[in-house]
């Protein structure tokens, strides 16, 4: 049986320094059932902790809000990375940022590799915002440093 692992490893910790796609399961608030969402703003705190944002708008922060219950899957680093953890609220409005978001911090309760056995992942997904790349820097740059502020 493999040891469970309760920290974001010190690669994790880098990879997750950047903007990194991630995926965020909830639990929905109405249906009870799993649902995934991507997430960009993100970033590891520490190797106990990830902090991200989102829309105000989005299903996300009320699905935390009843059940804070979450899993945030990363590809990368060479495998698919499950981090399970509790989310609490950190922040209803982030400051200086043009629209609302609402930040949550994880705490986690553990890590797993969840790549099938005998692979790896050899190149890390990548996406590109199809919005004016000055306004898309612009705002990254408000988000994260109000994040860190928070």
């Amino acid at each position: 049986m493999a040891e469970t692992v309760t920290a974001l490893s010190d690669q994790l910790i880098e990879h997750l320094q950047q903007e990194a796609l991630t995926l965020l399961s909830t639990i929905d608030h109405e249906h009870g059932s799993p649902t995934m969402n991507a997430v960009s703003w993100l970033f590891a705190k520490d190797a106990s902790t990830i902090r991200f944002a989102v829309d105000q708008r989005s299903r996300i922060g009320t699905n935390i809000k009843v059940n804070p219950l979450v899993t945030l899957t990363y590809v990368g680093a060479g495998s698919v990375h499950a981090i399970y953890g509790k989310a609490r609220l950190v922040a209803e409005a982030l400051e200086e940022v043009p629209f609302k978001l609402v930040c949550f911090d994880i705490n986690i309760t553990e890590v797993r590799d969840a790549m099938f056995y005998g692979a790896r992942i050899s190149v890390q997904p990548e996406y590109e915002k199809t919005y004016d790349k000055r306004a898309a820097d612009k705002l990254d740059t408000q988000v994260f440093s109000a994040m860190r502020k928070a």
